[in-house]
């Protein structure tokens, strides 16, 4: 079944975002003209200190989580519903991350993160090479998170399409704390707690949480548990030290595998045969400390510094049929992975004056290193299947980048201000095989990428109350270790004649803010890519990529908040995202296929993209009592490079209901969430290009959760 799509012309897209951005110069020209008060929130994402967000060329939201979500609070994904230009995806499958895309990019990964720079209290959850994951983030004891889209997210580095940054609150006096527990569907629990407080020197923030599920799908058990401990301490001359632990335990998560359309339609909620076969599922455990220092040195100058250092081991039994690994150059059916990592970043800040204007100015250095010991197993040991057998792969892997990145904001007008920037990038990959026998050669190798990513923001101010702004710059991306493990030609060896993706990122964007509260934010962008990478065929349950030329994304995002009458708001957010391949290309279509023989035209869509997604959130909030009914939806999403399948559109409804008691003891709040209303079919993500055609993870249909939230302090009377 093919899913057709209304499409407006982009002129007429164009048109009508230039009138939404109007209707708010309009309104601040009606107005008393009166500057806004500006949130003084530090721009991480932007490594801006003195810089308010709205001043910003750049595509930023900042979500607070203030503890009044009806949600499990274990998801990074339930958190970031109402981003523009954001996709996440929930799998409904623990054994896999959350799927996260930004205007496109990320969208092909089949499992965790890439073509995005995920941060958790500014240490990188995203490794050199560009793969980086979420599961380890510890939503219990998150005080915000920054999304940051467009040009200026290069300046991360490799693999920016975007940027997340989760931060996690820290110890104040009085000491105070939290203690929640939820239940749903499928026997699925949820328990957090955190405790905070801080002394005339040191101050801590503790944070645990434990999930558990039967999973809504067959095979789908789970259960994880995290731990995070952030210390910080001042210094002599108003310096801060910052010390952050992490702990992530997943073990032994079912995979219940993609389903294809057939299977879809009979049960959403079965898993693939092969799943129960081989009982596939698998194991993730992280650990990780984070040191960040900050010291002013007069004068307006000030040094920051941050190291760190993890360790996050996998093991993953994969559905490869015992035939296919008879191939003496196959790596087998069992992953072992064992990964160690660490870092280095230094930099110089600077706020004065230019010309008489203010100016911020920011230059530094970073190193990052990933060491991989990958070994490959039989994931058969006679008749016997889904346990691990003989060696079949033996490899130590090392990336690691070396960059040096600037840049300036500057007041330079009193309606104009500038943001600039450049880094320079190295990235190594070096592979050394440690299982060579006579039919399976020595696949050890080295390659080299550098670039140097230019970005320049222009803000204009016609009012208090608006700002316009464009931006332009270029990003790349290199291959992950994962897309560079299997050559295209199915030869011996990692496929290093794969070269980065390099880009082209052009936006234009408004921001309006009223005294009363309201916001409503704009933004068009375009991003052209050369060299992009794609899936060249998939045999014996791997994947192997090349570089298939041009391809464009381009589109439009929007969001507002508006405080309507009291107690009443609502909350929009809109993206409409066009991403194809600019440049025709042959494939494999079906597992097995070593002939690339299928031609994926110019103008296809990029798969794992969806034309449109929205998100509405209105909220009632009489006295003790708080209601929100919630839509979102999205339009067909392309499967695979050759578009004959898709996954359908959907529009889904939620409702909630929370009340709020103020006792001696502190806040008890009880909250009701039903998803999925209407019990709607959907599928709510993708495997893209999956050989054997299951593309499809379905989504859950209605599904009622129930939590209770104690919020306290030492200081309540």
């Amino acid at each position: 079944m093919r899913v057709r799509r209304p499409v407006l012309p982009l002129r007429l897209r164009a048109c009508a975002l230039a009138v939404a951005l109007a209707l708010p110069a309009l309104a601040a020209a009606e107005d008393a003209a009166d500057a806004v008060t500006l949130d003084r929130l530090q721009v991480t994402t932007a490594r801006l200190r003195d810089v308010p967000a709205f001043e910003v060329p750049a595509s930023v939201t900042t979500i607070a989580l203030d503890g009044d979500a009806a949600g499990q609070g274990v998801a990074l994904a339930e958190a970031l519903a109402g981003v523009p230009g954001l996709a996440a995806r929930e799998r409904q499958n623990f054994a896999q991350d959350t799927q996260l895309s930004i205007r496109g990019f990320g969208a092909r990964s089949t499992f965790g993160v890439r073509g995005l720079r995920l941060y958790a209290d500014g240490i990188p959850a995203t490794m050199p090479d560009g793969q980086g994951q979420v599961s380890h983030v510890v939503m219990a004891g998150a005080e915000r998170i920054e999304v940051m889209r467009g040009p200026f997210s290069a300046l991360h580095g490799n693999s920016s399409g975007g940027v997340v940054q989760v931060t996690s609150a820290e110890g104040r006096a009085p000491t105070r704390g939290h203690l929640q527990a939820s239940i749903g569907r499928d026997d699925a629990r949820a328990l957090a707690a955190s405790l905070r407080g801080a002394g005339d020197v040191l101050g801590y923030a503790l944070a645990a949480s434990r999930f558990q599920t039967d999973g809504w799908r067959d095979h789908s058990a789970a259960e994880r548990s995290w731990l995070n401990l952030k210390l910080h301490a001042g210094l002599p001359g108003d310096g801060r030290l910052v010390l952050v632990g992490n702990h992530f335990d997943a073990p032994d998560a079912l995979d219940p595998l993609g389903l294809d359309w057939d299977q879809l339609q009979a049960d959403p909620r079965q898993a693939t045969g092969v799943a129960h076969q081989f009982n596939t599922r698998k194991s993730a455990r992280q650990d990780q400390l984070g040191l960040r220092w900050e010291q002013p040195l007069g004068g307006g100058h000030a040094l920051e510094a941050m190291a760190y250092a993890g360790q996050r081991d996998i093991e993953q039994f994969l559905a490869i049929p015992a035939g296919a690994q008879a191939n003496p150059l196959h790596s087998g059916g069992v992953i072992d992975l064992d990964n160690d990592y660490g870092g280095l970043d230094l930099r110089w800040r600077w706020g004065g004056s230019l010309a008489g204007r203010t100016v911020e100015l920011t230059a530094g250095a970073n190193a990052d290193r990933q060491r991989q010991h990958r070994r490959g197993y039989e994931n058969f040991v006679g008749e016997v299947l889904g346990v691990r057998g003989a060696l079949r792969r033996d490899e130590r892997n090392r990336v690691d980048n070396r960059d040096l990145y600037a840049q300036a904001w500057w007041q330079l007008a009193d309606r104009w201000s500038l943001l600039a920037g450049a880094r320079r990038s190295q990235v190594r990959f070096d592979s050394r095989d440690g299982y060579v026998t006579a039919t399976n050669p020595d696949d050890s190798g080295r390659v080299d990428y550098a670039r140097t990513t230019p970005v320049l923001g222009l803000s204009f101010a016609p009012t208090g109350h608006l700002r316009l702004y464009a931006s332009a710059g270029r990003g790349f991306e290199t291959p992950t270790f994962n897309e560079l493990g299997y050559r295209a030609d199915g030869g011996a060896g990692l496929a290093f004649d794969l070269a980065p993706a390099t880009s082209r990122n052009l936006e234009l964007g408004a921001k309006w803010r009223s005294g009363a509260g309201a916001q409503v934010e704009a933004a068009l962008f375009r991003v052209d890519t050369r060299d992009e990478l794609a899936v060249a065929r998939n045999v014996g349950g791997r994947s192997s990529y090349r570089n298939v030329g041009r391809s464009r994304r381009e589109g439009a995002e929007l969001s507002a908040a508006l405080p309507l009458a009291t107690d009443w708001s609502l909350e929009l957010a809109w993206t409409w995202l066009d991403a194809r391949f600019r440049d025709a290309f042959p494939v494999c279509t079906g597992a097995g296929c070593t002939d690339p023989s299928v031609r994926v035209p110019a103008g296809s869509p990029i798969p794992g993209t969806t034309r449109q997604q929205g998100h509405a959130r209105l909220r009632w909030q009489p006295r003790a009592w708080s209601f929100a009914l919630e839509a979102s939806g999205s339009a067909s999403t392309a499967v695979s490079d050759t578009g004959a399948r898709e996954a359908p559109g959907h529009v889904l409804a939620h409702l909630e209901a929370a009340r709020t008691w103020t006792t001696a003891h502190g806040r008890l709040r009880g909250f009701a969430r039903v998803d999925n209303l209407f019990d709607r079919d959907w599928v709510g993500s993708v495997i893209v290009n999956e050989g054997n055609g299951r593309y499809y993870e379905p989504g859950p249909g209605r599904g009622l959760l129930l939590g209770l939230r104690w919020d306290w302090s030492a200081g309540a009377d």
